[in-house]
């Protein structure tokens, strides 16, 4: 049995995640604050801003797992959000730790968690954290959501690090989703000027036809996936695979 748990699965690119590894026999749990309809995987409602629903919501996760029958289990780490989009100095301090909390603290604290949780299987474990090339290239607008991904991404990295050392320890590696045509997008060229500076480009896109949809990336996750290419610590951008 080949088990995924991922975050926020229930729209964007988690639920596109979700359906393609349930459509390839994945036994997949979701865990995020909204459920959808008309989907056949295992949905648990839990706001992952907040650490103790997240750590309530993976153990139950485990708790339900005949764990003797899994030969695959991989915790994606895909919920995110922008936070609020403005130039620092005009940010609102409390949804500075709102965001930081959902973006890089959730994924530590559910990685922490899927750890101690797996560490008598036997089976391949693995976490894939979802990144964003913001990570790598600062934007005027965007401080929190970069700096967010950039600590997700030594996330991935120190996990590597600790886990390689461990007779059959969990693989951790990263990737960058490309500019996909979510609801973040609707939300990004909705911003002013002022706000992020950028913003034209991101309209440019959309008119131009150039997002991705979330099923071509959730696609490419999965292949990156089940062809176990990357090695232990490696983030990768889809548009370099």
């Amino acid at each position: 049995m080949n088990i995924l748990i991922i975050t926020g699965g229930s729209k964007g690119i988690g639920k596109a995640i979700a359906q393609k590894y349930n459509s390839e026999n994945f036994t997949v749990f979701s865990i995020s604050r909204s459920k959808t309809s008309e989907v056949n995987y295992q949905q648990i409602t839990a706001d992952l801003s907040n650490t103790s629903e997240a750590v309530k919501a993976i153990q139950r996760v485990f708790s339900n797992l005949e764990t003797e029958k899994v030969t695959s289990i991989t915790l994606l780490n895909n919920a995110g959000s922008l936070g609020e989009i403005h130039t620092v100095g005009n940010l609102d301090s409390e949804k500075i730790q709102q965001t930081i909390q959902l973006n890089t603290t959730t994924p530590l604290v559910l990685s922490n968690e899927f750890i101690k949780l797996t560490k008598k299987l036997n089976c391949k474990k693995k976490i894939i954290n979802i990144s964003s090339g913001a990570a790598m290239n600062p934007y005027s607008g965007w401080s929190i959501y970069c700096t967010s991904k950039s600590a997700l991404d030594m996330t991935t990295k120190a996990i590597a690090n600790e886990q390689s050392d461990i007779e059959n320890g969990v693989k951790c590696i990263a990737i960058y989703p490309g500019v996909v045509d979510t609801d973040m997008q609707t939300v990004i060229r909705k911003t002013t000027e002022s706000e992020f500076k950028n913003v034209q480009r991101f309209i440019e896109l959309k008119e131009n036809n150039e997002l991705y949809a979330p099923e071509f990336v959730a696609d490419k996750i999965f292949k990156i996936d089940i062809s176990n290419a990357l090695e232990n610590g490696e983030i990768i951008d889809i548009r370099k695979f």
